[in-house]
């Protein structure tokens, strides 16, 4: 019987550059927040980190800037994003409980308004539940770290109908080739990967 592979260790060489996409912002402390961690929807694991005012350095509600978290060409913004309907959570609520949580188009859905920026290398970050992206991003576009290119909001999020105004925060994904940063490692590590991620210029 042949041995099983050993997976290629991660390259982290290629995440440099990038910096909080919340100015003033840092990892939340909870790794419930953080990427890997356990959820009991939407394919049943979560694939970005959650800024959230109530466990962060800086500021966060409605209406609060995001930045691209690093140089890059824009490849989604969604300036014609229609709200999500009670119709189509109730549709989606109903393909999930027959066991069709892990469809994209369900996932994309509860992402909201979304813009995508493509850093090459198979690198791409998303930023999800915007209120609205800023006038001047357009699909194409080439942005510089620190731009603003969207605000906070809590759109594709059930409560943005059930609950207005009580999921306000970003849901910031790195994307790498088909899966996610951080995919099937134990939160200790996970952090450490994100904690190099935003480490500034010059850190080892």
């Amino acid at each position: 019987m042949p041995a099983t592979a050993t997976p290629e260790p991660l390259d982290l060489t290629v995440f440099r550059g990038f910096s909080y996409p919340i100015k003033g912002g840092c990892l939340p402390t909870s790794d419930a927040l953080m990427p890997n961690a356990p959820r009991v929807y939407r394919g049943g694991v979560h694939e970005g980190v959650d800024f959230y005012d109530y466990d962060s350095c800086a500021k966060i509600g409605k209406g609060t800037a995001i930045v691209a978290a690093k140089d890059g060409v824009v490849i989604r913004a969604d300036h014609d994003y229609k709200p999500l309907t009670q119709a189509e959570l109730s549709a989606a609520d109903k393909r999930i409980s027959e066991g069709q949580a892990n469809d994209l188009d369900i996932i994309d859905l509860f992402r909201g308004r979304q813009v995508w920026i493509d850093h090459g290398k198979g690198i791409v970050t998303r930023y999800a539940h915007t209120s609205d992206v800023a006038a001047n991003i357009r699909v194409g576009d080439r942005v510089k770290r620190g731009d603003v290119i969207a605000f906070v909001g809590d759109s594709g999020t059930p409560e943005s109908l059930t609950n207005p105004g009580t999921e306000e925060h970003l849901h910031f994904e790195l994307r790498t080739g088909e899966t996610f940063l951080g995919n099937g490692l134990p939160p200790v590590e996970v952090r450490a990967i994100y904690e190099r991620l935003f480490a500034p210029p010059g850190a080892p």
